[in-house]
């Protein structure tokens, strides 16, 4: 049987496109890769804020600490019950004037955003304050921590970090 040209030009139409098993076949697929990558996807985020955390967590502490530093070598006025330590975070930032110099000497260019909570709200520890205190006593800055409740990839909490 000799087909004419209008039943063979619609052959081809209908054989150029998908059938709809063809369709759900590759959405099942998308759909399958996409519950696959999503997890990791998540972790991969979840890491990148963990190594924020601790890169934040040690510069405001190194900052702390030559904060002390320069208190104990005489170049910052001590303050009373601040045993060498800054009054606040702000203060690192703010800088101090040191001794015998007309200038002001900066420990932290900003204070750094919390990646787990987004706020630059840290929480504060003065060395009156017991190592594992959640309140901080207001004398001095001795130790930040985050004040986040979530719990890291390896099963500690932010907090104590």
């Amino acid at each position: 049987m000799k087909m004419v040209p209008e039943q063979n030009r619609m052959r081809r139409l209908a054989s150029a496109g998908f059938t709809l098993i063809e369709l759900i076949v590759a959405i099942a697929i998308l759909l399958l890769l996409t519950t696959m990558a999503l997890p990791v996807a998540r972790k991969e985020v979840q890491e990148q804020k963990e190594l924020a955390l601790r890169r934040d967590l040690r510069e405001m502490r190194n900052a702390i600490d030559r904060y002390k530093d320069f208190s104990d070598r005489g170049l910052i006025p001590p303050t009373l019950d601040g045993f060498g330590y800054p009054p606040s975070l702000q203060a690192l930032v703010d800088g101090v004037k040191l001794k015998g110099m007309d200038m002001r000497y900066k420990f932290l260019r900003r204070i750094p955003r919390d990646p787990m909570t987004g706020h630059r709200d840290w929480g504060l520890r003065s060395m009156q304050d017991s190592p594992h205190s959640r309140s901080w006593g207001g004398q001095n800055v001795f130790d930040v921590y985050s004040k986040s409740q979530g719990v890291a990839l390896d099963g500690t909490h932010y907090d104590n970090w």
